[in-house]
């Protein structure tokens, strides 16, 4: 629930025709709502309100290319296409309420590689060039005038560089920071012309809040959390300034920096009835909308009345599952062999935990899921994954093994070149305490996950093939030099870190490394059972990455269940192809670990689901291939 900034509307996703698209209400009013946009083939992931209220942006791509292009609908329903190019990916540069006719994005149509500047005029789609990107930099900063302040490159040791942009659009150079800090150092937004606001690891462990002045190169600490990262900041609508941030080590924290922001936390604090994020607010900050992530339910959107100090659920994110028996998450400290702590989060199956103390009755069949990125962590709160899993019978751990973000850079770095190695370890120390917690036993324990918890699948089952009953990857890499060659080219500004955090495929070293590493060196180590999802059109982990996996095992005679969408990127974002694959999986699941499954019956009606390999190995897979047609 995203409220406009003048505050007469408020602005949501919902299905339209069964595609997610933008609805649009009087705030105060929910029952008035109406759709806006009118996508039939992809859902809208996300938009943004323009400055001046009159309408919403939003990017969407085709069939999970990501290459995004630029949209936008009034509030009378009238779209408009922005950027009508090929091959073009859009970023967002600036917004500001200085500037409410405009925006400022980055457009890699001239370089794919490289974005360029540009300022477009939302009323009439007029594009104006700013700054032609020459010289292979990673990213700009903006103020509220959108005047160009700093500009970011990557280095080759993995690093970056910041540079001030000075009269005539000439660069200098104001620092540098190398590769420990660039997971955990980042300029956050512009305060003003002279002023940014960063998180800044530069002589810490943990990331800070910091202002930075560009004409003095000096920092100044505005707020650090002892045990994690700042994750996240409210700023002051009018001054730009942050009057709150947010840490987060087993569960989120917000801090107030003013009095004003203090009291709205404690107001909300005691009365959210759960843990809280702020999404949206007016300009003149009186009203906000939050998510909460009450015990037992889904998430609810509120909106929160400032000056009448008043609480009011809009809606259910996941009105369905009102009034469901959902499990409770138990956020967990696990020990590594070796000396570390993961903070680590466990659902249990509602009803398998009589005393709530987080340990089930008695053992119950384990899905070790697993986060992507690697750079990425998971959090507390509401789950998709753990509570489907936890409904059909699953304890279902999460773990923030090493190379995790948000829990300092000497924690991401302790994952360098550690793919398949110690970040493997901690997934296994993971399970260990679990079996030895009496939550699950040795032969009960699968291993999920998409992107690198894919890879992590693919490591489990090759490298450590008696841990685990079976395996669930999606999108995972399974050759990891075939993976760097194959990286979009606007990723290009963050080579260096793939290259010395994974292995370098520009040396004799590291291309044995990366070799060692590969599930796929070890493919005839598989001993059980393997679900692959891919989508055809992912520009992140190609499709190679799973055909490569799937034509070995198939040649040494070991069965694999193989879903393609020739519709889908990095992950499945149509409703139909998310919920054809989550039952294929519940089925598959279900003959490995004796779960709860669902028949498939018609639940592939509508997706592009394709099974080139082992449609026979799940139960009525096959069938359900057919009626479909």
């Amino acid at each position: 629930a995203t409220l406009s900034p003048d505050g007469r509307h408020i602005a949501f996703l919902a299905p339209r025709g069964g595609v997610m698209n933008i609805w649009v209400a009087p705030t105060h009013d929910l029952e008035a709502a109406r759709p806006l946009s009118a996508e039939t083939q992809r859902p809208v992931l996300m938009f943004f309100w323009t400055h001046d209220s009159a309408r919403l942006l939003y990017p969407q791509d085709s069939g999970g290319t990501e290459n995004y292009l630029l949209y936008g609908v009034d509030l009378e329903g009238r779209g408009q296409a922005y950027t009508p190019f090929e091959k073009t990916r859009v970023q967002v540069v600036r917004t500001s309420h200085a500037v409410p006719d405009a925006i400022l994005i980055g457009l890699n149509n001239r370089d794919p590689a490289w974005h360029d500047v540009w300022r477009l005029e939302h009323a009439t789609g007029k594009l104006t060039e700013l700054w032609r990107n020459e010289g292979g930099y990673a990213g700009v900063t903006a103020d509220h005038d959108f005047s160009l302040i700093l500009a970011q490159k990557n280095l080759p040791d993995g690093g970056s560089e910041i540079f001030r942009f000075e009269a005539g659009g000439a660069l200098t150079s104001l620092f540098k920071y190398g590769l420990e800090d660039s997971q955990t150092t980042a300029v956050l937004r512009a305060r003003d012309a002279r002023h940014v606001y960063m998180l800044d690891s530069r002589g810490r462990d943990k990331a800070a809040l910091t202002l930075f002045d560009a004409v003095t190169r000096e920092s100044r600490l505005v707020a650090e959390d002892a045990k994690a990262d700042v994750r996240g900041v409210m700023h002051d609508p009018e001054t730009g300034g942050v009057v709150a941030y947010q840490a987060e080590y087993l569960t989120r924290q917000w801090v107030g920096l003013t009095p004003d922001a203090q009291a709205a936390i404690d107001f909300l604090d005691a009365h959210a009835g759960g843990q809280w994020s702020r999404i949206s607010h007016s300009h003149d900050d009186r009203l906000w909308t939050i998510g909460v992530e009450r015990a037992g339910s889904p998430v609810v959107n509120c909106l929160y009345d400032r000056d009448a100090g008043a609480l009011t659920d809009l809606f259910s994110t996941r009105p369905e599952l009102d009034g469901k028996p959902l499990s409770r998450m138990h956020p967990l400290e696990i020990r590594t062999r070796d000396g570390l702590t993961m903070v680590s989060y466990l659902s249990l199956p509602a009803g398998s935990d009589s005393d709530g103390d987080g340990a089930p009755d008695q053992p119950l069949p384990l899905v070790l899921f697993v986060h992507g990125g690697p750079w990425a962590r998971d959090v507390f709160g509401y789950h998709p994954y753990h509570q489907w899993l936890a409904n059909r019978g699953y304890a279902v751990l999460s773990v923030n093994y090493r190379g995790s973000t948000g829990f300092g850079k000497a924690y991401i770095s302790a994952g360098d070149l550690e793919w398949g190695r110690k970040m493997h370890d901690d997934l296994i120390d993971a399970v260990e305490h679990a079996i030895r917690t009496g939550v699950t036993t040795r032969d009960m324990v699968a291993i999920m996950g998409g992107s690198y918890g894919g890879y992590a699948t693919l490591a489990g089952v090759t490298l450590t093939p008696k841990v685990f009953r079976c395996g669930v990857d999606i999108v995972g890499p399974s050759n990891l030099f075939t993976l760097l060659e194959t990286i979009p080219p606007y990723w290009a500004a963050i080579y260096e870190q793939f290259a010395r955090r994974m292995g370098d495929p520009r040396t004799e070293a590291g291309r044995a490394l990366l070799k060692e590493r590969s599930p796929l060196t070890y493919v005839d180590k598989i001993e059980v059972p393997l679900l692959i999802g891919q989508g055809a059109n992912d520009p992140r982990v190609n499709q190679r990455e799973s055909d490569q996996i799937v034509a070995a095992m198939k040649a040494k005679g070991i069965p694999v269940t193989y879903v393609l969408y020739p519709d889908e990127g990095h992950g499945f974002a149509r409703p139909e192809n998310n919920l054809a694959f989550s039952a294929i999986a519940e089925g598959f699941l279900a003959e490995c670990l004796g779960g709860a499954a669902q028949p498939i019956g018609d639940d592939l009606k509508g997706s592009s689901a394709q099974v080139p390999e082992g449609a026979d190995i799940v139960g009525g897979l096959t069938e359900a291939l057919a009626a479909r047609g």
